[in-house]
């Protein structure tokens, strides 16, 4: 994943992170996210893929996403 926002809501991004992954909690995301704004590539695994609403919530806040099997 990474972040092309010009002004990127952290708390939404780390938010997002914790809900849609399936193993990353709170404290985690947060540390996630600070890692993806400064422009560097995070991995998740999420608990479902094919979630239409996840990849929404992903493309609101302007992250660019890519599935590696």
């Amino acid at each position: 994943m990474s972040c092309d926002a010009q002004r990127p809501d952290r708390r939404a991004i780390a938010n997002c992170i914790a809900e849609i992954s399936s193993n990353i909690g709170a404290s985690l995301s947060k540390e996630l996210t600070a890692i993806l704004l400064e422009g560097d590539a995070v991995t998740i695994e999420m608990e479902d893929k094919n979630s239409g609403s996840a990849l929404r919530a992903l493309r609101k806040l302007h992250i660019d996403y890519e599935f590696i099997e």
